[in-house]
């Protein structure tokens, strides 16, 4: 049983209703919110094209998330590529991360890191 209220989770619900208010034209995102991190607001795309990275990238603008401020990553084998970014907003961290598939021709053959032979 987590010792956590629902009352400590205020300022990253807070959030989450004021973004509904402010941007309920912007996609709508995975939505997660944690006792284990009472203070963060995720919001997260998945989505097996790159269309989930406009999403990520139409929610960093509104949000006024620096574009230095996003991390790149892959992971899965070089099969998925990630963006993650982080800022501020009516008090709660909010957290942005897009999954988005490797197109194929893109992709690295599992057991090959490239490179000269």
């Amino acid at each position: 049983m987590s010792s956590t209220a629902l009352e400590d989770l205020l300022i990253p619900l807070r959030a989450l209703r004021l973004l509904a208010v402010d941007f309920p034209h912007l996609p709508a995102p995975d939505v997660d919110v944690s006792p284990l991190y009472p203070e963060r607001l995720r919001l997260s795309f998945h989505d097996t094209s790159c269309e989930s990275f406009a999403a990520f990238e139409q929610w960093r603008t509104a949000l006024r998330i620096a574009p230095t401020a996003v991390v790149a990553r892959m992971q899965s084998d070089g099969s998925t590529r990630v963006l993650a970014a982080d800022g501020l907003f009516a008090g709660a961290v909010v957290v942005l991360t897009a999954f988005a598939d490797v197109p194929a021709a893109e992709g690295v053959p599992n057991g090959q890191t490239g490179g000269a032979a």
